[in-house]
């Protein structure tokens, strides 16, 4: 009999993404087979390349203006979506926690004019900018934004941020630390980022393949993504819409490199085992895992390797799909993106193909999935991040009890 005090679930989903505001554009987009990674030339000079960007980002009230980045703007707006049938004076929504992730955070924003005469800068009024640069000023902005007093906490691990978010707000919510949180990450598309994976020489300047013999490289998109959980005893309690069930999670290091991944991806391999064993799972159990798939050489090798370790004994490959051929890397969004993902798998019975994978990485245990989207009863689906420093994090969402409501 399962626990409703010890059962995390997902009781609202807030995005943005380059389709747009909302779960509805992400998920309509995505099936469709709508690509937004396009060429790309104002964000630096010299840069060329395919990125994926959000446009129309509605405004927001005037007091929440100018002392906000784009990151932060896109984390309020994402935040705002997911706890939209919440009253905002309720207690549930007031004691709840934030835990947000980034990698950009504020470093758009940053002007030269801060370097070439700091004083002028500031009395400009470029202290209210300056102190959007901390990657902890996202979720301090989603907390004000809302009202929220509970316990807030910045996660910054590179590219497993927001997955470690989730993982890290659901052991709060075990701890009985919070009743609810707000977990997930929000990153904006940044020239100083840009310039750093292109002095990598891991930038792919057309749209990315995943998993492809041939590819070349990642591409860079925008976004946010924010996810409330609570245990299923407190949703139970306030009538609440399940959306979907965390059933296991796990965070891990390569201990390795400081940018490159372990070769055989043991970290990674070591982190999904965590996930399945807290799920009380095996791998035949798993009915869809969606990759961290950057497109990058090492990456993807290591984690084909990965799913190799673990997934060998299968009764059949496991279907995997890299999404970030539809809107590239969100950075430390893409793992709360992502979690959105496998969980509309599991409520929507559909699997994603790889954008572009005509020629992939030979793999015994994963079952590359490509061409037209399949529909498929997934009972558990797994997302996967990897990160700079060997970060990992591995997230396996199940199908939640639905009740009448907005999905």
């Amino acid at each position: 009999m399962t626990d409703s005090r010890k059962t995390i679930v997902v009781t609202g989903i807030g995005v943005v993404s380059p389709y747009g505001i909302g779960v509805d554009c992400l998920q309509a987009g995505m099936l469709s087979g709508k690509c937004c990674l396009a060429p790309t030339k104002d964000l630096y000079p010299g840069f060329v390349g395919s990125t994926a960007q959000v446009s129309g980002l509605p405004p927001l009230q005037n007091e929440f203006g100018p002392r906000y980045s784009r990151s932060d703007r896109l984390a309020m707006v994402a935040a705002r979506d997911a706890v939209w049938n919440l009253d905002y004076e309720s207690t549930a929504l007031r004691g709840s926690g934030v835990f947000m992730a980034s990698t950009v955070a504020g470093l758009s924003e940053i002007d030269p004019g801060i370097a070439e005469d700091p004083a002028a800068w500031y009395r400009r009024g470029g202290l209210a900018r300056a102190a959007s640069y901390p990657p902890a000023r996202v979720a301090d902005a989603v907390g004000e934004y809302l009202g929220v007093r509970g316990p807030r906490c910045a996660i910054s691990a590179a590219c497993a941020s927001s997955a470690a978010a989730i993982a890290l707000a659901a052991n709060m919510l075990l701890d009985g630390a919070a009743s609810m949180v707000l977990a997930g990450g929000s990153d904006a598309l940044c020239p100083f980022t840009l310039s750093g994976f292109n002095s990598l020489q891991a930038l792919d300047p057309d749209p990315c393949r995943p998993f492809d013999r041939n590819r070349k490289g990642l591409n860079l998109g925008e976004g946010a993504a924010v996810l409330v959980l609570e245990t299923l005893e407190r949703a139970e309690a306030r009538n609440a819409n399940v959306l979907a069930v965390l059933r296991g999670w796990a965070m891990t290091n390569d201990a390795f490199h400081s940018t490159a991944p372990h070769t055989q991806g043991k970290g990674l391999a070591d982190c999904m085992r965590l996930a399945m064993e807290m799920a009380e799972v095996s791998g035949d159990d798993i009915g869809y895992v969606n990759a961290h798939g950057t497109g990058t050489s090492l990456n993807d090798v290591a984690e084909t390797n990965a799913y190799e370790t673990v997934f060998h004994e299968r009764k059949r490959p496991v279907p995997v799909s890299s999404t970030k051929s539809y809107f590239g890397h969100c950075l430390g969004a893409a793992g709360a993106l992502e979690a959105i993902i496998a969980i509309i798998a599991v409520r929507c019975g559909v699997l994603l193909p790889t954008l572009r994978l005509t020629d992939p990485i030979e793999s015994p245990s994963a079952d590359w999935l490509r061409g037209k989207v399949l529909c498929h009863e997934v009972p558990l689906a797994m997302s996967v991040s990897a990160g700079f420093g060997g970060s990992n994090a591995a997230l396996i969402f199940g199908n939640g009890q639905c009740r009448s409501g907005r999905s």
